[in-house]
């Protein structure tokens, strides 16, 4: 009989510790589910839910204090029904009276089987569902009160117990620090979110507003990369030149960084020199730009577009260079479009002393002159010829559209995936 009684010991002990080893499993497992959380309203839902599923309770809640600390300034309730909570809609959450408000003016543990008959209680609004046992913690962040973890009912029907605190108070405190560690992350993000503003704001102050360029039309957009900043080295650029010509430019300088969009503002304004200083040809003008920038910067490499836009007699024509940039693309009038694949000479800061040809074509009345940078069309895993095809049938769907319009439907449904900052320039022949 002794030796029964003293295996009966020894196994609720065994039992006891099978228990109390099952809620540190449980509670470690809720730490690191809450602490995956990265939104702070996440991380406040999850707590109230996961002390809910530790203790075994019908109800929790958790209010999160004002900057006064006296007052509720968000209140999350779990476990009501949808009934209950119609009920208390017009009621508001709790203005942190009664017992929550004792927790708030003492953060200490507090464990009350009959709410009704603590000191403090008030009862509760109408609608109110029905609550006897409360369990509830304060949570701290750096050191101050951050708000109040209440639970209430369990659903064995039994009282809180000091066991039921004990998982409370641990869970509140790793509470503390998910919500310490959300709170930096939205920081962060806000200042993150301020710096890609002030960048973005600042590339497009490097780039230009177009000028009148009548007879044609002409239409530019920017977009910057969605990662990792708002700062790169596309550009546009239209030129009205003394002799009745118009210089279209587009670039794009490698780099998604400040230094990116320095050496972009630099080029862009020794080629605008150059373009006034020798006129054309386009391969004479980037030839010595290349040779500028090799002798007096340590810009990185640059790939860029030169095109005239010249009288040939009543009509008009094109004369192009390029440094290593993607092919222009033209529409004509009720035609599709294409693209003036030719020989391209080597980008920038490459070699100076390589040749660079020109080409000439004709520009029948309408036609819209399309220069983009590669960010419009390069998408990693797929081939440059299938996101080409993809923009050039882009550009035939909305060919009619007016050109603003025109070329924010190509930023807006380009084929690429958004890595790279992209420039779109257009001109339209007049009819």
């Amino acid at each position: 009989m002794r030796l029964e009684a003293e295996l009966g010991r020894i196994d609720e002990q065994l039992q006891a510790l099978g228990a109390a080893r099952g809620r540190i499993e449980g509670l470690l497992g809720a730490v690191v589910a809450i602490t995956r959380e990265v939104e702070l309203q996440a991380v406040l839902n999850r707590i109230v839910t996961t002390a809910m599923e530790l203790v075994g309770a019908r109800f929790g809640a958790l209010g999160v204090l004002d900057d006064s600390g006296e007052r509720l300034a968000q209140f999350i309730a779990v476990g009501l029904s949808e009934q209950e909570r119609a009920a208390l809609a017009g009621v508001g959450f709790p203005r942190g009276l009664g017992v929550l408000g004792y927790l708030i003016r003492h953060p200490e543990p507090l464990r009350v089987d009959d709410i009704s008959a603590h000191a403090s209680s008030v009862g509760f609004p109408p609608g109110h569902p029905r609550m006897s046992s409360l369990l509830g913690v304060a949570i701290s962040v750096r050191g101050e009160t951050y708000g109040d973890l209440y639970l209430s009912e369990r659903d064995d029907g039994q009282a809180f117990d000091v066991h039921d605190e004990n998982i409370l108070v641990a869970l509140a405190s790793a509470a503390g620090i998910a919500i310490d560690n959300a709170r930096l992350l939205e920081q962060v993000r806000a200042a993150s979110e301020q710096v890609r503003a002030a960048s973005e704001q600042f590339q497009r102050l490097l780039l230009p507003t177009l000028p009148d360029l009548g007879p044609f039309a002409a239409a530019a957009i920017y977009r910057p990369a969605a990662e990792p900043n708002a700062l790169g080295g596309d550009w546009y650029d239209a030129i009205p030149l003394p002799d009745g010509s118009v210089a279209l430019v587009i670039g794009d300088v490698v780099g998604h960084d400040l230094p990116a969009a320095a050496a972009m503002a630099s080029t862009r304004n020794m080629l605008r020199s150059l373009l006034f200083e020798l006129g054309r040809p386009p391969s004479a003008v980037l030839t010595q730009l290349d040779r500028t920038l090799q002798a007096i910067t340590d810009n990185p490499v640059t790939t860029t577009g030169l095109a005239h836009i010249e009288r040939a007699g009543d009509a008009w024509r094109m004369i192009w260079s390029t440094a290593g940039h993607v092919p222009p693309l033209l529409i004509t009038p009720g035609g599709r479009p294409y693209y003036l694949f030719a020989e391209p000479g080597l980008p920038l800061n490459v070699d100076s002393e390589q040749s660079r040809p020109d080409h000439t074509l004709p520009l029948p009345p309408g036609t819209t002159v399309v220069l983009f940078t590669d960010g419009l069309v390069e998408h990693p895993g797929h081939p440059i010829d299938e996101s080409l095809e993809a923009l050039a049938e882009l550009a035939g769907a909305h060919a009619s559209l007016p050109l603003q319009e025109f070329v924010r439907a190509l930023a807006d449904g380009h084929p690429s995936d958004g890595h790279d900052d992209m420039a779109v320039l257009a001109l339209r022949i007049p009819g």
